[in-house]
């Protein structure tokens, strides 16, 4: 296999579980993100294939940065990104982050702790909200809290496909100390349902997260552009919603994730609440924004 797109999974912007890029954000602003989708979905894909070896898949994600910067042959899941990026003069600073959670994808199983976990996802996650604000223009100061937005929506989603991501791939991102506390371990990741113990650290690792929810509220009331405030109030009021689902069910045995329509419901529910906050705003037409 000689390029990224050889290992691509078909899986697309609009089968993830949160909304990216959603008819809510500007259309001046969507081929910029979507660009970067691409690239982390092209690079994560390579990370997550499950016949390529593992030194094929770093040699394959030095191609994908290669390709971003200019040094290397061109890719056509980096140039959408490279041409973006140059279009606007925004450094790629966020997509090399990213390729470092990918190559730690494909050398690291196993997380000792929670903050090893959170350390992740600064290469995993947060990247991506501090590309969708430096699109946007917002200041750097909303990073506090998009951070923790998007390590959320990580371990959300770490906790939905755990048992898939140890049967597939045999990787666990539960960290072991929490595991470890309630008597679990990674190989209960493979029955049809959840033990007592691994319950008890599924349900731990969700009242973790609804933590960090928690911190990352308010980002919706903080960012200028008033479109982009509505697209993070539907993907807060989602995340908010799976992640008491997952203090409460199985994800071994029940569903967790939301369909389609509940999503809708959910995510609509999540701008009617951004829309409030937004008619709060004094003196700021909703919809109108120097950085729209």
């Amino acid at each position: 296999m000689t390029s990224a797109t050889e290992a691509r999974s078909g899986k697309g912007h609009r089968d993830e579980n949160f909304p990216v890029a959603s008819w809510l954000v500007d259309q001046q602003h969507r081929r910029s993100i979507l660009a970067f989708y691409r690239f982390a979905r092209a690079a994560d894909d390579v990370a997550d294939h499950p016949t390529l070896k593992a030194d094929e898949k770093l040699a394959l994600l030095d191609r994908l940065g290669e390709a971003l910067s200019g040094r290397g042959p061109g890719d056509p899941e980096a140039e959408p990104l490279r041409l973006a990026l140059s279009e606007r003069g925004l450094a790629p600073r966020h997509a090399y982050d990213l390729l470092e959670a990918f190559r730690l994808d494909v050398s690291k199983r196993r997380y000792a702790s929670w903050k090893e976990l959170m350390d992740y996802c600064r290469l995993s996650a947060a990247p991506v909200g501090r590309f969708v604000l430096d699109v946007h223009g917002e200041d750097q100061s909303a990073w506090r809290a998009s951070d923790p937005l998007c390590a959320a929506l990580q371990v959300i989603n770490h906790l939905q496909d755990c048992a898939g991501d140890y049967l597939r791939l045999d990787r666990v991102y539960l960290p072991q100390d929490t595991l470890a506390a309630h008597g679990a371990s990674a190989e209960m990741l493979a029955a049809a349902r959840s033990s007592p113990p691994l319950l008890d650290s599924i349900h731990a690792l969700a009242l973790r997260t609804e933590a960090l929810l928690r911190d990352a509220a308010p980002l919706s009331a903080e960012v200028r552009n008033a479109r982009l405030a509505l697209e993070i109030s539907a993907i807060q009021t989602l995340a908010e919603h799976l992640a008491r689902r997952l203090a409460r069910r199985d994800p071994l045995g029940e569903g967790v994730r939301l369909g389609k329509a509940a999503s809708a419901v959910v995510g609509g529910l999540g701008v009617l609440r951004g829309l409030g906050s937004l008619l709060a705003r004094p003196r700021r037409p909703i919809g109108i924004s120097a950085h729209e």
